[in-house]
């Protein structure tokens, strides 16, 4: 399943760049869209390249990337800013994510 949710959030992450590049309404929504995008789609790839040997990691990572991305979406599309201060919390999995998985690695 982590794959298939891996999958889904990389091609996501490559529709919310997209439409940042294309349609986005002013500067500062494509700039939410882009590091969105960018964010979400090295977790997903991420996620995919550890779902095997580090599959708590591998989610946390997925998880993280969707609410610091989903976030920054919901901006660049008219949500109220103040959403902008759930943000951290997608960006603090992320930071565990990648700390266990280091730890899992680093313990062989």
């Amino acid at each position: 399943m982590i794959g298939v949710l891996a999958a889904i959030s990389a091609a996501v992450a490559v529709a919310a760049g997209a439409f940042g590049a294309h349609g986005a309404a002013g500067p500062q929504q494509a700039e939410w869209l882009r590091t969105g995008g960018l964010y979400q789609l090295v977790h997903a790839v991420a996620a995919l390249a550890i779902m095997g040997s580090a599959r708590g990691p591998a989610i946390i990572l997925l998880v993280g990337a969707a609410i610091f991305a989903a976030t920054l979406y919901a901006m660049a599309l008219g949500a109220p800013k103040w959403l902008g201060a759930v943000t951290p919390i997608g960006g603090t999995l992320l930071i565990i994510g990648w700390l266990w998985a280091g730890w899992i690695y680093w313990r062989g």
